[in-house]
């Protein structure tokens, strides 16, 4: 299983993950969350196998194929609910939006009582 390079960004308001996936079609790429907060990335390149005429043999063959599969352990602060993938010329992006943070506690007053 091949290791895809992946950049990961943090925005006040999201985490975006970034990962180049020439060639691939969207039924090709698996975004999944799993055990409530591990996000995973998965699929399979595979070669081009169109019929070429007469005998053709590869002379150099650079470019990954196969399955793959990237797993990031995500922070207690994201929206699993609202997590987006878009893949645009050749780039997934997987947006991971934050949970707004939690209101601060005010202290409660206690009334003394006097007896």
């Amino acid at each position: 299983m091949a290791s895809t390079p992946v950049d990961v960004k943090e925005y006040p308001n999201s985490y975006v993950f970034i990962i180049d996936m020439p060639g691939l079609k969207s039924n090709d790429i698996k975004v999944q969350v799993e055990d409530e907060n591990v996000l995973n990335i998965s699929g399979e390149r595979k070669r081009n196998e169109k019929e070429e005429e007469g005998e053709v043999k590869y002379i150099r063959m650079e470019r990954r194929v196969g399955k793959f599969m990237r797993k990031f352990t995500l922070p207690a602060d994201c929206n699993l609910e609202a997590i987006s993938a878009a893949c645009q010329d050749g780039v997934l992006t997987v947006t991971v939006p934050k949970l707004p943070p939690p209101e601060p506690k005010k202290p409660k007053t206690i009334e003394v009582k006097i007896g």
